[in-house]
């Protein structure tokens, strides 16, 4: 009588004793049914191969695997192409797989059977693979037929190891052709910074950054031989009018004693042209405003003065032609030569100091631009010199995918290689017999507890000496003994139970 106080192990020990029957037919024919139910059943075999996971041959630091993303995502999404409609319905029909059913129930739901039949499991190991990567999977393939499921389960396994060496190649060559396309804009862009920069450098040359301390040196020459130059045309202009004055009165001496006052024509030109070049020579070291200059200036005017009234004197009807002079002296020819010779050195000075003026002016306009020059070089530098880094690595990730693609198109990469293809199976995988024997007796354990709980709980008998004292609220005086029948047994369903109830009522009573 269970649910109205404490029970004790005697207790316990009493409902089994009361209810044994009730809990062990039970678990009697829970085993006998349950193998009963599994030798009804039909008989499905589940075929089995190990697939490992077998990494490059070549070491990762030589050549780079193009793939590197988690194989468990990738062995999915294989998963998913593989059992779809596509390509399960040609094996369904190629091995003849639910051959009762084909016409009976729709594609989709043959193929829903198949898919269902199909478990891939990754292999658990204790050893850390690369990058936390599976070792490898299991492929598991369930049928009604032991052979049809070999076969069916080694052609899924030749279908994961084709779609992974195809997926494998096809992303490697994509990623080719994908940096391809990358690296042949890269080469434009950086012809155009490189044509950009030579347009520059052609435009500036001389005056580039790296040229700036060049044009300071070739400056700083350049006055110092200006200043030569300058020094040396100057003492040419002396030396050439000190040379002049000396033939001036040179030829004044030669000319007095043959009685002629008036000179030669030819002799007051070359005068005239020695004191041109005394002018010259004073204007080249003073300004206009000098004394010097302006005497000379004085000088060359009367000259000239002297020279037209001398010419207009000789044009006179009635007077006569100068009578003609004889040759020179060689001291007016040696001086004549010495003029020229000065003359020719204050032309060839002059040049040369224009030339050194000119190119002093061209390195000055080029160290004045050099500031802003540099900046424009700067500019371009710095994009043609991003633009050859990312050519540069462009290539260098398309020669690394290169050979990726030929490492996977020679089967070199990873791959999947099978260790055990795939067996055919003896035993049914499917009803588990001894299985279903074991779960046949664990319910009826569970019922015929559960039974003989129920009926405790519905049994409302005074039993023992404490229900007395339970109920009753009043002690026991005596407890009858068990009336036995006449064949010496006590009838243990009904007279012993019947007895014991009322043992304790007349108990109370006496």
């Amino acid at each position: 009588m269970l649910g109205h106080r404490e029970l004790g192990v005697d207790d316990y020990r009493a409902i089994l004793r009361r209810r044994k029957w009730v809990i062990i037919i039970p678990v009697i024919l829970g085993p006998l049914l349950a193998y009963g139910i599994a030798l009804k059943l039909p008989s499905r075999y589940m075929s089995q191969t190990l697939v490992l996971v077998e990494q490059q041959t070549i070491p990762d630091a030589f050549v780079k695997p193009m793939i590197t993303d988690d194989l468990n995502a990738r062995l999915g999404t294989m998963e998913e192409q593989i059992l779809s409609r596509t390509r399960l319905q040609p094996i369904i029909e190629k091995f003849g797989l639910f051959g009762a059913d084909v016409g009976k129930v729709p594609a989709e739901e043959l193929v829903n059977r198949m898919r269902a039949a199909v478990t891939v499991t990754p292999v658990k190991t204790v050893v850390t693979t690369r990058q936390g990567q599976l070792p490898g999977f299991y492929l598991r393939f369930t049928a009604d037929d032991p052979r049809t499921a070999q076969q069916v389960c080694a052609e899924i396994t030749s279908m994961f190891i084709a779609e992974n060496l195809r997926v494998r190649e096809q992303s490697a060559q994509g990623t080719t052709s994908f940096l391809d396309a990358q690296l042949a804009g890269a080469k434009q862009k950086l012809d155009e910074q490189d044509a950009r920069l030579a347009e520059f450098k052609r435009k500036h040359l001389g005056a580039l950054p790296d040229e700036t301390q060049t044009n300071l040196n070739l400056l700083t020459t350049l006055n110092t031989q200006l200043e030569a130059a300058t020094q040396a045309l100057n003492r040419a202009q002396q030396d050439k009018a000190y040379v002049e004055s000396l033939l001036t009165q040179q030829v004044a001496a030669w000319q007095a004693p043959q009685g002629g006052t008036t000179p030669r024509p030819e002799t007051d030109q070359q005068r005239l042209e020695a004191m041109e070049n005394e002018l010259q020579g004073l204007e080249a070291r003073y300004t206009s405003d000098h004394p010097d200059v302006v005497k000379s200036k004085s000088s060359i005017e009367q000259f000239k003065r002297k020279m037209r009234e001398g010419a207009a004197g000789q044009d006179k009807p009635g007077e006569s032609a100068p009578q003609a002079a004889g040759p020179e002296p060689p001291q007016i020819l040696q001086l004549r030569s010495q003029l020229h010779a000065y003359e020719e050195a204050v032309r060839q000075y002059t040049r040369e100091q224009e030339r050194l003026k000119e190119q002093v002016r061209l390195y000055q306009g080029r160290i004045q631009l050099s500031p802003m020059v540099e900046q424009d070089f700067k500019l371009i530098t710095r994009d043609y010199q991003t633009a050859l880094e990312f050519y540069n690595e462009l290539l260098k990730k398309r020669n690394q995918s290169e050979m990726a693609s030929n490492l996977e198109r020679r089967q070199q990469g990873e791959q999947f290689r099978v260790m055990d293809p795939a067996n055919l199976p003896e035993e049914p995988s499917f009803p588990n017999r001894p299985l279903f024997a074991g779960g046949g007796l664990g319910i009826g354990l569970a019922l015929g507890f559960g039974l003989a709980l129920l009926l405790e709980f519905l049994d409302k008998s005074i039993r023992t000496e404490l229900d007395v004292e339970f109920y009753l609220k009043v002690p026991t005086l005596a407890l009858l003994p068990t009336v036995v029948a006449g064949n010496g047994r006590g009838n243990r369903f009904w007279k012993r139970g019947k007895k014991e109830r009322e043992r304790p009522q007349r108990s109370a009573g006496a």
